[in-house]
């Protein structure tokens, strides 16, 4: 079954070295029931970490079943550990968050077989647990919690069963129901090495092995032995059998059980989970209301700019502005005659002159101080100002300067709340107005609401109510986006030959703005202010994300006899690191998705509260999301990492 030649292992003590093993040499056939005994620091247990490929040797030879397996890898003796070594512990190691069926069934999930669970039951039954396979560690005596770490290790059927000082914790009573245990499974063909210190235990062995400082100093063969033979027939599995075994168990399976593991740990422990989930929350909240914000903005100035119409210039006379103590005087007079004249450029689509002011505008005994704008009757189809109920006035009514008006929505809720206000007379400026249609709603600008107006003629407002002679403003639209530039030229070339205008009276006269560089400047801001904004909330993910790694490097401390216990039994590198890896991914997606709740509510609130403008895209619901996963990921691979690399013997005897 075994045989090691002039194994050494040293241990590192400080300054000093210690001889654990010094040149063992042993033989173990399939079948035997061996005892090992010595004083404290023989190097008894060591030689079973050894034997049990929980420690490897410094140097010698060990053959499992005719194999060398010191030049296994890890991933390869944790395979063989699985599958054809079970162990059995003077503490117990069992998980207390684990009933005694799933601490009985944990080398099931690294073997890929978890769905042979019966076989978990049917060990437990078989040590006299079958009353007690959905209770806890805590709910165990010490006889019981032996008898699940026994059923543990046979789980697997494997072909050696190593017990380190089995009955050390136990009573009497106890003692006496585990050896007969053990020797009922030699009996059936199990080679049994048990450690102890115990004569009596070890007078029930067929061989008994005496070591002292690292070295086997008697090796004897016992009177039941010597009447019996050999104990048991052994078992007939190899080292190459288990490792094809192994490569074709199913990687879905290991997986799902990898989740649940996973899943248990979070809820055993709910505190640190929660505070791990909560940094992600927070950051993923932060993330999903900033982008909101910022694409809310953006969205409610893309929807202010488009109704400025497009391919739009905005022409105005520049007014005296003092240099120093003198003031330059030169400035240009726009009347009716020039949006006449523009309107005639062959680039020009559409063209009207604008003058406004503040005005009081009175229903009844209701009254409101809003803006008075007068436009000419391409107004409507160049800023999408269409009344979405009533009409805009015509071309008639502007020659003939009516007293006609249409309402922005805001004006409308001020004076007529939810009545139909077509076809209704008010005051502006005390003079009496008809109301022929209502503005589309559009929403608020800066610090102005553009619903909060009242259009009318161009001639009306000029003559009538507001007493200028001037135009304020022309809005010309050029025929197409490829016209615009060409427009400009057309518009400042026809406006100079218009005013008589030469040399430095033409730059300080009028000014000619495109609106499509204002758009192209105020989206280019708003980009700027939704990365700001995502970055800023980013950083707050990047702190959750940091907590996941500490809580996580916590747990890696916590949990260290458990990584040992779970690498004895057959977790290889891969499988704890795995197994980590999940825990730490599932906190950040946990987080991530309540996150992504959270801020959208909070949007929500924000828009109510507030009134700001919020807009939850599926974009940054899906980077939120995928930002969580990465963070869980990249903050998790250096405690999984760590859990991964720790050594099964050391990580037992970690106190």
């Amino acid at each position: 079954m075994i045989e090691i030649k002039n194994v050494h292992k040293t241990y590192i003590m400080g300054s000093s070295q210690v001889k654990a093993l010094d040149g063992v040499s042993l033989k173990i056939d399939p079948g035997e029931f061996i005892a090992i005994m010595g004083p404290s620091g023989s190097g008894k247990s060591t030689l079973m970490h050894v034997l049990g490929l929980l420690d490897r040797p410094d140097s010698g030879e060990y053959r499992l079943r005719g194999r060398e397996v010191t030049t296994l890898s890890d991933e390869e003796l944790a395979v063989v550990r699985n599958s054809l070594i079970g162990f059995v512990f003077q503490q117990f190691h069992l998980l207390p968050r684990m009933s005694a069926l799933e601490n009985a069934e944990l080398p099931l999930i690294y073997a890929g077989k978890r769905h042979l669970r019966l076989r978990a039951e049917e060990e437990l039954a078989a040590v006299g647990l079958r009353d007690r396979i959905l209770h806890k560690p805590t709910e165990l005596s010490g006889g019981q919690q032996q008898r699940v770490a026994i059923a543990r290790a046979l789980v697997n059927d494997p072909v050696i069963l190593f017990a380190d000082e089995p009955t050390g914790n136990l009573d009497s009573k106890s003692k006496d129901e585990i050896m007969g245990i053990l020797k009922g499974l030699n009996a059936r063909g199990k080679t049994v090495v048990v450690v102890t210190h115990e004569h009596e235990i070890a007078a029930q062995a067929c061989r008994v092995i005496h070591m002292r400082d690292g070295r086997i100093v008697s090796d004897e063969r016992t009177s039941l032995e010597k009447a019996v033979g050999r104990c048991g027939p052994g078992g007939e599995r190899h080292v190459n059998d288990v490792l094809i075994e192994h490569r074709s168990a199913s990687g879905k399976i290991k997986f799902i059980d990898y989740v649940r593991q996973a899943m248990s740990a979070m809820v055993s422990h709910k505190m640190r989970s929660l505070l791990s989930i909560l940094g992600i929350l927070i950051g993923v909240a932060a993330v999903i209301a900033m982008l909101a914000l910022g694409s809310g903005a953006k969205a409610s100035i893309g929807q202010q700019l488009a109704s400025l119409g497009s391919n739009l210039l905005w022409v105005h006379a520049s007014h005296a502005r003092s240099r120093g103590v003198s003031v330059q005087a030169t400035e240009t007079r726009f009347t009716i005659k020039d949006v006449d004249m523009i309107a005639g450029l062959a680039s020009v689509k559409r063209v009207y002159g604008s003058v406004s002011s503040r005005g009081q505008v009175v229903f009844g005994n209701r009254n409101s101080n809003t803006q008075i704008e007068g436009v000419g009757v391409d107004y409507a189809p160049m800023r999408a100002s269409v009344p979405a109920v009533g009409r805009f006035f015509t071309e008639q009514e502007l020659r003939n300067k009516e007293k006609v008006a249409v309402l922005g929505t805001t004006v409308v809720n001020n004076l007529f709340g939810s009545a139909n206000p077509v076809g209704e007379n008010i005051k502006i400026n005390l003079i009496n107005f008809k109301i022929i249609g209502i503005l589309p709603m559009k929403g608020g600008g800066g610090f102005r609401d553009q619903d909060d107006v009242v259009i009318i003629p161009l001639t009306t407002a000029m003559y009538r109510v507001l007493g200028k002679q001037y135009i304020d403003s022309i809005y010309a639209e050029a025929v197409d986006t490829g016209s615009v530039q060409a427009a400009q030229e057309e518009i400042t070339a026809a406006i100079i030959k218009q005013h008589r205008l030469t040399g430095k009276n033409i730059e300080d006269a009028f000014d000619i703005r495109n609106m499509s560089d204002i758009k192209s400047t105020l989206e280019s801001t708003m980009q700027t202010l939704s990365m700001l904004l995502g970055s800023i909330a980013a950083i707050s993910l990047l702190v959750g994300g940091i907590g996941i790694m500490n809580i996580m490097l916590v747990s890696v401390t916590e949990r260290t006899r458990e990584i040992g216990l779970r690498k004895a039994i057959g977790a290889s590198n891969r499988d704890i690191m795995v197994q980590f890896l999940i825990e730490s991914v599932l906190m950040s997606l946990i987080g991530g998705i309540t996150g992504i709740g959270i801020g959208a509510g909070a949007s929500w609130v924000m828009y109510l509260m507030a009134g700001w403008a919020v807009r939850v895209s599926a974009s940054s619901v899906f980077l939120a999301t995928t930002f969580s996963l990465v963070v869980g990921v990249v903050f998790g691979l250096w405690p999984a990492q760590k859990a991964s690399q720790l050594n099964p013997i050391e990580a037992l005897r970690y106190e």
